[in-house]
């Protein structure tokens, strides 16, 4: 294997919603992708009224997995790591989809908490974007949203973890199509008894929104027939578009929503929760704006990944 091969590395991150792949080279310059993948899954389907992996979301991750396995092998990487969180949290009998996994890709996720899931995705936001003092980083995912404080030298204030997310809401709330205004309220009550928890940062932070929601409302917003994350990464989303976006989605039957330019259509049943929550965060940490970035846990993952190679 050559030198630049060897350095190749590779994290995923195993999420509720979305499996995500990143390859990259560890150069003295820092990280540089070569491969980036997100495969919707559904990991957690039914997991916050269960507590189980269904057989038929075990089944399409695995499948994600052997494929995302069979591109390493391509390309040559040297070193893996993975983790898993919310789903696999919550989950009973995750351990031993854990080990599963571990036969597909040759080394077992970790499953990690809360906490530290927001630490990742605090290093990893920051990646590539210009931002200066304080920061407040957030991400929707599936089945839990973080919200980290810092700044931009990537100093930690604090970090929590909710359980609110856009596949727990939605199959715990909306079930008509369009959802109703009662049904709403109740994704909104849920998402603001959850802030109670959260200390309020100060309004001067820069706000960065990181994960699936958040890139898919940014795409949206720039009317994207294909996603590109140059585009995306570093966009920056006032409160006034959100709110119009996610009025315009949540009226819109989930036939329609697949439709909707710049809207991945495996979101779309999903992304009303998700859109409310990233609303509340805004108006919770008193924003007009936030800067959206693609990358998140992977990204982080990857560096501390990175950073080990070079002490070896």
């Amino acid at each position: 294997m050559s030198g630049e091969a060897a350095r190749r590395i590779a994290t995923l991150d195993i999420g509720t919603n979305t499996v995500l792949l990143l390859v990259a080279e560890a150069t003295s310059n820092g990280l540089v992708p070569v491969l980036e993948r997100a495969t919707i899954t559904r990991l957690g389907e039914g997991v916050d009224r269960t507590r189980e992996l269904s057989p038929a979301a075990r089944t399409r991750t695995l499948d994600c997995l052997k494929a995302y396995a069979a591109e390493l092998t391509r390309l040559g990487v040297s070193r893996v790591a993975a983790v898993g969180t919310s789903a696999l949290r919550d989950a009973r009998g995750g351990g031993d989809f854990t080990r599963e996994i571990e036969t597909v890709l040759g080394t077992a996720p970790s499953v990690i908490g809360g906490e530290r899931e927001a630490e990742l995705t605090f290093r990893g936001a920051l990646s590539g974007l210009e931002v200066s003092g304080p920061v407040t980083v957030f991400d929707v995912g599936g089945g839990s949203t973080e919200i980290v404080r810092g700044n931009a030298e990537r100093a930690l204030f604090g970090a929590i973890s909710l359980d609110i997310g856009s596949v727990r809401l939605t199959e715990r709330h909306l079930a008509s199509d369009p959802p109703t205004e009662s049904e709403l309220l109740h994704v909104r009550n849920d998402i603001q008894a959850a802030l109670t928890a959260v200390a309020r940062p100060g309004s001067s932070a820069t706000l960065v929104g990181v994960a699936g929601t958040v890139t898919s409302i940014g795409a949206v917003a720039l009317e994207l027939t294909d996603y590109d994350p140059n585009l995306v990464h570093g966009h920056v989303l006032s409160a006034s578009t959100l709110h119009v976006i996610t009025e315009r989605l949540a009226r819109m039957p989930l036939t329609e929503r697949r439709q909707v330019k710049g809207l991945d259509p495996r979101r779309a049943d999903v992304i009303v929760a998700g859109a409310l929550i990233v609303e509340a965060v805004m108006a919770f940490t008193e924003s007009t704006s936030l800067v959206i970035s693609d990358r998140g846990v992977r990204w982080g993952l990857a560096e501390e990944l990175a950073e080990s190679e070079q002490r070896a």
